[in-house]
């Protein structure tokens, strides 16, 4: 056992490009704690660390993951599978810098400091981490967890390494890292991407009186509206279109920290009340109040609106980042809703299929069928991973 107070040291590696990485590294920290696990699980920032070798920074004065959330910020998507080229590159290029770096990380922890346990939750740095692992805590077992449904190769979550440990939410991505050479003893599936605890545990609501608190019709089919943190313009659009339609819906619009777009959609009126809302910690609470959902196909968003019972309708096209396209196929594959090319060509058609009583009843018996506890999963295989190495 570690020094620390008699508790096995678990480093997660996180970074902030997106929200998922840190949400999927806070959840699986509550766990450990609702669990009481003798674990201290400690969070190590990947960008704060190798901060100093982020050309990213040199080049533009922003960091790595500062780009990335400005590209999802203003929409500048389109290109982000070409761009994923020069940017491998340039981490190739600072692979070994990064591997020294790390090693001197972890090689300056004093002995009842260091982990006995590394587990990454982000991409393009496993085989940096692994390395460094390797050098600096010989016999440490380092866990890769897979936060998007799928890999995107190259050198994306997995690489041509081992031995080592992957976590995979879905079957396709479980077999990526096999085809790849990972030992099939070493490949973990749990049955879908990490959720916050408190997705299992929301109280029942009323959805009559919480609905016409929020000014909306009770019994009218009620479509939520989400497309990430930052929002998206595409929200507006689609929000016009089936304003237009003759379709009877109302809608909850969850702009995030967008306060432009949340201004824009107040101001729309028309035939379709909406309820617009800012940055929200009741996101959960909101998805009872809905039917359905229209968004983009991110592991989260689609993972956790399926949790609350909603079949989604998403789209997938060339502005799409290329690490979630297959969450749209995964989708249709599960029956658990809509993949459209074009929000702006199909949103109407596709509003029309989960107004039918009949479909929206099938789409919502496939999702019904959905078990998601990758959460409360994946602690135990960890546990089983530190048990083999002691």
């Amino acid at each position: 056992m570690s020094e620390s107070g008699g508790m096995k040291i678990i480093e997660l590696v996180f970074f902030d490009a997106g929200g998922g990485h840190r949400s999927a590294a806070n959840a699986l920290c509550e766990v450990a704690r609702r669990e009481q696990r003798p674990w201290d699980m400690q969070m190590m920032n990947l960008q704060e660390l190798l901060d100093d070798m982020d050309i990213f920074r040199k080049i533009t004065g922003l960091r790595l993951q500062d780009v990335y959330n400005l590209m999802l910020r203003r929409g500048w998507t389109l290109g982000s599978k070409e761009l994923l080229v020069p940017m491998h590159a340039i981490i190739r290029l600072f692979h070994s810098q990064q591997v020294r770096g790390l090693s001197k990380y972890w090689r300056g922890k004093a002995a009842g400091e260091k982990p006995d346990m590394v587990v990454s939750v982000v991409p393009n740095f496993n085989r940096a981490l692994f390395q460094a692992t390797q050098r600096a805590l010989p016999g440490v077992p380092f866990v890769t967890i897979l936060t998007d449904m799928a890999d995107y190769p190259p050198h994306f979550w997995l690489e041509r390494q081992g031995p080592h440990y992957v976590i995979c939410g879905t079957e396709h991505a479980r077999e990526q890292a096999i085809a790849l050479g990972h030992a099939p003893e070493r490949v973990f599936l749990v049955s879908g991407m990490i959720l916050n605890p408190r997705y299992y545990e929301i109280p029942p609501v009323d959805r009559i009186r919480e609905r016409e608190a929020l000014g909306l019709d009770p019994n009218l089919p009620t479509a939520i509206m989400m497309f990430g943190g930052a929002g998206s313009a595409k929200m507006v659009d689609i929000a016009r279109r089936l304003n237009a339609s003759a379709l009877d819906l109302q809608i909850i619009a969850i702009c995030g920290k967008n306060q432009k777009l949340e201004a824009t959609l107040r101001g729309l009126g028309g035939r379709v009340r909406i309820h617009v809302e800012g940055f929200t910690n009741e996101v959960p609470r909101f998805m009872q109040l809905a039917d359905f959902f229209i968004g983009k196909p991110g592991p989260g968003s689609i993972s956790e609106a399926v949790a609350m019972g909603l079949p989604v309708i998403v789209e997938t096209n060339a502005w799409t980042l290329p690490q979630e396209r297959f969450n749209a196929v995964w989708v249709m594959q599960q029956g658990v809703g809509i993949s459209l090319r074009d929000f702006s060509r199909g949103i109407v058609d596709a509003t029309r299929r989960m107004l039918d009583p009949i479909q929206r009843a099938m789409f919502a018996d496939r999702v019904a069928q959905m078990k998601n506890r990758a959460v409360f999963e994946i602690p135990e295989i960890l546990d089983g991973i530190l048990k083999s190495h002691q």
